[in-house]
């Protein structure tokens, strides 16, 4: 009953097969059209890429989002505090992700980027006399959040007179320096621009700039001229770069700025989709030659094989 189900031992006559199980053309074929294809990703991949076509054109922007809506503060320095020195601590509270830049009397003063906890505390130098000290907040955008609340702070560098010192001559009695730099964005290995502004003071001057990569550059000058000194970030990241400057009778000014250097240089993603192609490449061939290796290796098997029951079944034959 059901006999058919029943499952019994082959014996093997020792006679060959009328044809070979392993379809060695479906192989061979297939490991040339793989060879074929890798062969040109290789190629593919060897290739510097040289840039866009004449004929393309790229465009890339960021849409503008929302300004900041929240405004810094000032905590320190106290409203209406003397001081006989020189640059001062300014600290207080700030939007987190945002530029907080200082102004005094509308003068830039400093800028510095609020911290992951929610505040900024930045050195500035005064004017003499009256200053009058706001914050203002800057998205990645470069769009300003509101002022913060002013601070009236009082440099008493002169002898004490009946009132505080409004006025300021440029000309000689203080030595100031200023940039426009701020906020700034450029990308490692691309060099970075910084004009510089030198008011007051009697020259010559020497100005050193430290540009927050534990590197400076002195630049001595023989006058008021504006000049432009230009630096190269190795890295991304945000520097806290600052401009000191002395003049002939030892007067000195001190400017802090916050440069942003942005994600990878436009070479970059170039460089990692070339590393990341090559590590797939250093891959894919040797498991490409493994494959061959082991189709042949079957192919050699098998004809092996063949010859020895051709010769048993000679031997068998010849007994008979």
């Amino acid at each position: 009953m059901l006999n058919w189900l029943k499952l019994s031992h082959y014996h093997h006559s020792g006679h060959l097969r009328p044809h070979e199980h392993t379809s060695y053309l479906p192989l061979a074929a297939m490991l040339l059209i793989v060879g074929l294809t890798l062969t040109s990703y290789t190629a593919f991949a060897a290739t510097p890429y040289t840039g866009p076509e004449s004929s393309s054109i790229g465009i890339s922007g960021a849409m503008p989002g929302i300004a900041p809506t929240i405004a810094a503060t000032i905590s320190l320095p106290s409203d209406q505090q003397h001081f006989s020195a020189t640059p001062i601590s300014v600290s207080g509270t700030c939007p987190e992700k945002t530029l907080v830049e200082l102004f005094k009397n509308d003068i830039f003063a400093g800028s510095t980027p609020c911290s992951d906890a929610g505040i900024y505390s930045i050195e500035i130098d005064l004017l003499y006399g009256k200053n009058i000290l706001i914050a203002r907040v800057y998205d990645s955008l470069n769009q300003s959040g509101p002022d913060s609340n002013s601070v009236v702070v009082y440099y008493d560098a002169l002898p004490a007179q009946a009132g505080p010192i409004t006025s300021l001559d440029f000309g000689d009695a203080q030595l100031l320096i200023n940039t426009d730099a701020v906020f700034r964005g450029t990308f490692p290995g691309q060099e970075l621009k910084v004009p510089i502004n030198v008011l007051g003071g009697t020259p010559p001057f020497a100005i050193n700039v430290l540009w927050g990569d534990s590197t400076n550059k002195i630049v001595p000058r023989n006058d008021n001229v504006g000049f432009t000194t230009v630096h190269v970030y190795k890295k991304a990241g945000t520097y806290q770069a600052s401009i000191q400057a002395s003049d002939t009778k030892g007067r000195v000014a001190f400017l802090s700025f916050a440069t942003i250097v942005n994600g990878q240089p436009l070479g970059g993603a170039t460089e990692s989709i070339s590393s990341t192609t090559t590590n797939k490449l250093l891959v894919l061939w040797p498991l490409y030659v493994g494959a061959i290796a082991v189709v042949i290796s079957f192919f050699i098997g098998e004809k092996r094989e063949k010859r020895v029951l051709e010769i048993r079944g000679l031997q068998s034959s010849q007994k008979v």
